[in-house]
């Protein structure tokens, strides 16, 4: 079947039904996200947004919240980072029902949540760790290799949509734990 867009699709989008691609990236008005609560947790305080790589913005919302979780002893700070994970299926499958759309590019909780967990379980806790975790994570999180994209195409809801984020913090934490087994 020929294409209605002039431009196809991005080949990290479904293109089965043209016009999710669409939704997907329908911009979320001001007002929208600020008359429901769900929404400042799902689209990142306001960092999803972002007219452009809101993913990417929403990342970045996990360095402050890390920066003041390692105050916590690990334990702790690991408690509320897997309580944030779990949280974030109900965060995000409610504010994509409300949307309308299924993981909205706005909703950006799954990358704050993923990537919030994948600072935690870093072996250092430095700047350059944390940077290269970033850009691994986000590497994953826009690539989607096998299994994240099949995470991200098969399972609907809040789970899928968290999902194949923490599988792209997993992938991303695996190869850091390899450099640093391979370094030392």
């Amino acid at each position: 079947m020929a294409s209605r867009w002039p431009i196809p699709a991005p080949a990290a989008f479904d293109t089965s039904d043209e016009r999710d691609v669409l939704s997907r990236n329908r911009a979320v008005s001001f007002s929208e996200f600020a008359r429901t609560p769900v929404h400042w947790l799902a689209l990142g305080f306001g960092a999803g947004l972002a007219p452009r790589a809101p993913g990417t913005f929403g990342t970045l919302v996990a360095w402050p919240l890390h920066l003041l979780l390692l105050l916590l002893p690990w334990g702790v700070h690991g408690a509320v980072v897997i309580i944030g994970c779990v949280a974030g299926i109900w965060i995000c499958g409610e504010s994509a029902r409300r949307l309308g759309v299924h993981d909205h590019s706005a909703i950006v909780w799954d990358e704050i949540a993923a990537f919030a967990l994948l600072l935690w379980a870093l072996p250092v806790q430095s700047p350059a760790w944390w940077l290269a975790a970033f850009l691994l994570f986000r590497l994953f999180d826009i690539w989607k290799p096998w299994p994240i994209r099949d995470l991200d195409h098969r399972l609907h809801g809040g789970t899928g949509i968290m999902l194949d984020d923490i599988a792209a913090a997993l992938f991303a934490w695996v190869l850091l734990l390899a450099s640093t087994l391979i370094l030392n």
